[in-house]
């Protein structure tokens, strides 16, 4: 029995922390101003591996993605990706 709730404990942490890892990334993009600026953002972060899911407002000029469990982007690798796109970065803010 004893062995038994151990296992549970672990499968719990395990779990834990195969979730903790996803993270949403919003970032402040300058120069966006259609519909076809948010579709080629999109396409651009859909096609890296470890994103989950992006979304583009046009309004607030955001970009936010979601990343899938145990991946990341780093800053320069999403200012990078918005600076070829032909936008400039203004902010970047990470949760977990």
């Amino acid at each position: 029995m004893k062995r038994y709730a151990v296992l549970v404990a672990f499968m719990v942490v395990v779990g834990h922390v195969s979730t903790a890892f996803a993270e949403t990334i919003t970032v402040s993009v300058k120069g966006m101003v259609c519909s076809f600026c948010a579709q080629g953002i999109k396409k651009t972060f859909m096609r890296k591996e470890g994103v989950e899911k992006v979304d583009v407002d046009l309004d607030k000029k955001l970009v936010t993605i979601e990343t899938k469990p145990g991946a990341t982007l780093s800053d320069a690798a999403l200012t990078e990706s918005i600076v070829d796109s032909g936008y400039e970065v203004t902010k970047i803010e990470r949760a977990k």
